[in-house]
């Protein structure tokens, strides 16, 4: 799916970290999203690369990435280590200032990296989120049946892992496949990627340790971010999907005009996974608002 990308692996802070890079104009970091890896980006990757130095990694405990040792505070997997894994990777890509195009857990982690080194991000567009301290302190019913797995996977182990072990092929297909367009979204070796590396060793374990620090450590970071008055001051643009469980349960730019000052955005006709379901409007969107 990526004849026009090289593959590499970056030496991360915890280990090694899958990366794929094409193109040669201006750097745009992609970050993928749950449960899912660079081969997300298989429909608009190459149309990118054709206007900029397109950098695609899979996040730590997803993709081909590094299964990272976790602690009890979750450090390992907070959205703050994994944004220094990103500027790890476009720093050895040759790059100290890039513009990031981001999904879902991704986009959470692009959310951490722009706060954390805003000199690094120039622009930013996110896929379908609002702030995670906004999403938790906002669940209704409606949010937590879509998002079901936002509470199984922060239970403590071993109960969430060894459920996916059991299976991973099954979590993967429950997951995806329960949103707006079903499994069809998904091209047959996309979804092959995504179940081969379910089944990857430590994967539970990691996915899990996402979502417990999401619920943890990150929350306490973006509460620090709040009582000390700290918003993103890049250009935000943020796309969601008008049949998804984000825009129907949440007001996506006004929750973000709460944590940024320069947001622009509007929902699409599609679900979650805006990349695979709606590819062409996605990269009219990246193409307008991105600087080559």
């Amino acid at each position: 799916m990526f004849e026009e990308f090289s593959s590499r692996d970056v030496d991360g802070p915890a280990g090694k970290l899958r990366t794929l890079q094409a193109g040669s104009g201006a750097p745009l970091l992609l970050l993928h999203g749950h449960p899912q890896s660079h081969v997300m980006w298989h429909a608009v990757a190459a149309d990118l690369a054709k206007v900029f130095t397109v950098v695609m990694m899979d996040l730590r405990g997803y993709g081909d990435s590094v299964r990272a040792a976790s602690d009890v505070e979750h450090q390992t997997y907070s959205k703050r280590a994994m944004a220094q894994d990103a500027i790890t990777v476009m720093k050895a890509c040759g790059f100290d200032r890039f513009q990031v195009l981001a999904h879902d857990r991704g986009a959470r982690v692009a959310h951490r990296l722009a706060l954390d080194h805003p000199a690094a991000v120039e622009r930013l567009m996110l896929l379908d989120i609002a702030p995670t301290l906004a999403m938790y302190d906002n669940t209704s019913d409606a949010f937590a049946r879509a998002y079901w797995h936002w509470f199984f996977l922060i239970q403590p182990p071993p109960l969430p892992e060894a459920l996916i072990e059991s299976d991973p092929v099954r979590y993967v297909r429950s997951v995806m496949g329960k949103r707006h367009a079903g499994l069809a979204a998904f091209t047959p070796a996309a979804l092959a990627e995504y179940e081969r590396c379910a089944q990857i060793p430590g994967t539970a374990h990691s996915i899990c340790e996402d979502y417990r620090a999401s619920a943890t450590l990150d929350l306490a970071h973006d509460r620090a971010d709040v009582a000390a008055g700290l918003r993103l001051t890049q250009p935000l643009r943020v796309l969601w999907g008008e049949h998804g469980a984000v825009g129907q349960c949440f007001d996506v730019l006004d929750l973000w005009r709460d944590r940024a000052t320069d947001v622009s955005g509007r929902s699409l006709p599609c679900g979650h996974y805006i990349a695979e379901e709606a590819p062409a409007l996605l990269l009219a969107e990246a193409m307008d608002f991105f600087r080559c």
